[in-house]
């Protein structure tokens, strides 16, 4: 690696984690990232993934929740949304490394010559990439959050943990700082939280040559002295540097004072000799607050074909959150199966809600229950907000309906419809490769005066000069809006909330004569946070509440 230097100032930390997979390493990057943000230091946080796969991009939402997409149109993990939701930076792809990518890159490398004829081996030539990401990932932070995935032990793994010891030998071991997040299980039967487990994974680490500094314990019972001392002993970290992180009570966000009051933050600035102040936790002590004790509550419902599954719709169940945070309302996400709704009517499931919301999504499972959820919120008058998908069943549902196309449908779903009102994009026609070929990142929006949509984001950003106000949002999708039906739809009462400028494409619909019906073809939970909700969120949570006081007046 002599060709790569590390930044002078920027210090580094890896986060890894042990025994049991989904511990919420990605959480406690996010969470971290948070704190030493509020002291004012700069960082960046990014992923690491051992799987092969190239990107999550055409992974099923059964194996890998959902894809994160970055304004640079990059397909990454969800972990990449709680880096962006917890901290004030955008990320690009390139912080997001799997070994897919490594592997791809080396082969093509050595297929064109470039080792001059030299064997390709695990050390040094995927050792060297790995590095090259952690060495150009940082150079103008202060401080770069790398998140190792998987679990210590796994073979994937290994090239991972290789690197990072190679890394901190290099740049010098007073700059980086390894974090180990570990399971300390309660067994019922013995009536007591067991440390072996983690003893067990800090010993595969220091085998490798890792030695943690702090070791970050979730645990569903508080750690007491005694189980921090035999962690210290066992583990060789002293004992102030053995975290408690116990499961959250109401909300994720109240993770960055939970780790505050075990001093994680000052723990990270003494060891890499950070100057930085002390924190200022009062806008997150604010958010929880709201969280725990809202003025208002409110139900909302997600009609989707994943929902038993917790992370397939991750960014779009913490952006209704945020939405009720700006609004000083608790919101009760209420998950509904599109195909029940095939099966019982739309009422059965929906009757009482606030509001209802149609995630993205692809496939033609449950589309029939998703546009008998919209009929109703049509029909009832209450708000409605779809996302990608969701703004393509708002437009089916109203051809059919009130346009007059009975037999409206989107080519995804009927290739050989009469009507299809939503089509596949020009550009896709012929495309048969499935990663990163879709409609990806961020695109220009060019919003309608007079319209939810202008309004929510004038409420946000401010009302622009003279009429011409364009967003910027993250897309994901291969089907558009028809621009042969958009004359008759907009003439029987389909407002066009906005179109990309460059393209003419419409990414905003809404009905004319409804308190509250937006669909957008873009996926704005991408780019919400819990201190500033996205735009239409906000408002589509205001508009549930104000239609819920006219009802009640």
């Amino acid at each position: 690696m002599a060709d790569q230097a590390a930044s002078p100032k920027t210090k580094y930390i890896f986060i890894t984690g042990g025994v049991v997979s989904s511990l919420g390493k990605g959480l406690t990057a996010g969470a971290l990232g948070a704190l030493l943000e509020q002291r004012g230091l700069t960082c960046r946080l990014q992923k690491f993934d051992p799987y092969l796969n190239v990107d999550p991009g055409t992974m099923s939402p059964f194996q890998h929740g959902e894809v994160y997409v970055l304004d640079d149109g990059a397909e990454t993990d969800l972990d990449l949304g709680h880096y962006e939701r917890f901290t004030s930076g955008t990320l690009s792809r390139n912080n997001n490394l799997t070994s897919g990518q490594i592997y791809e890159e080396i082969i093509l490398k050595e297929r064109r010559g470039d080792f001059l004829g030299k064997t390709v081996q695990v050390i040094p030539h995927v050792t060297d990439e790995i590095k090259k990401r952690i060495y150009g990932g940082g150079d103008d932070v202060d401080v770069l959050i790398t998140e190792i995935g998987g679990t210590v032990g796994d073979i994937e793994g290994l090239p991972f943990l290789e690197a990072m010891r190679q890394f901190a030998l290099e740049v010098g071991f007073e700059n980086v700082l390894f974090i180990h997040v570990t399971l300390i299980p309660f067994l019922k039967a013995a009536g007591e939280l067991k440390t072996k487990p983690s003893q067990q994974s800090v010993a595969k680490l220091r085998e490798i040559g890792i030695q943690p500094h702090i070791l970050v314990c979730r645990t569903e019972q508080p750690i007491n002295h005694e189980i921090r001392q035999k962690l210290s002993l066992f583990c060789n970290i002293p004992v102030k540097s053995v975290i408690e992180e116990m499961d959250v009570e109401t909300s994720i966000y109240e993770l960055p004072i939970r780790l505050a009051q075990e001093n994680l933050d000052d723990l990270v600035v003494d060891h890499l000799r950070l100057n930085a102040p002390d924190s200022d936790m009062t806008e997150w002590k604010s958010v929880v607050r709201r969280l725990k004790y809202p003025a208002s509550r409110i139900d909302i419902g997600v009609v989707g074909k994943y929902i038993e599954l917790q992370d397939a719709y991750k960014s779009v169940y913490e952006s209704i959150t945020h939405g009720g945070v700006a609004n000083d309302c608790g919101v009760n996400i209420v998950r509904i199966d599109s195909e029940a709704i095939e099966e019982d009517g739309a009422a059965a499931h929906l009757k009482g809600l606030g509001g209802i919301l149609v995630p993205g999504g692809f496939g033609d499972r449950g589309i029939e229950g998703k546009i008998a959820a919209c009929e109703y919120a049509r029909e009832n008058m209450v708000p409605y907000l779809g996302l990608c998908l969701g703004m393509q069943i708002l437009v089916i549902e109203f051809a059919r309906a009130v346009a007059g196309y009975p037999t409206a449908n989107s080519m995804e779903f009927a290739p050989d419809c009469e009507h299809a009102v939503i089509n596949l994009m020009a550009d896709q026609v012929g495309v048969t490769d499935k990663g990163a070929t879709m409609r990806l990142g961020a695109w220009p929006c060019q919003l309608t005066p007079d319209t939810h949509s202008w309004a929510a984001y004038a409420a946000h950003y401010g009302e622009p000069e003279g009429n011409e106000f364009i967003i910027q949002e993250r897309h994901r999708h291969r089907f558009e809006f028809n621009n042969a039906y958009r004359e008759i739809l907009e003439r029987s009462g389909l407002r066009i909330g906005g179109v990309n400028p460059e393209r003419n494409l419409v990414e905003i619909v809404e009905v004319f004569d409804h308190p509250w019906m937006v669909g957008v073809q873009f996926h704005p939970e991408f780019k919400s946070k819990p201190n500033r909700a996205h735009p239409l969120f906000a408002a589509f949570i205001a508009a549930a509440l104000e239609q819920r006081k006219k009802g009640a007046d």
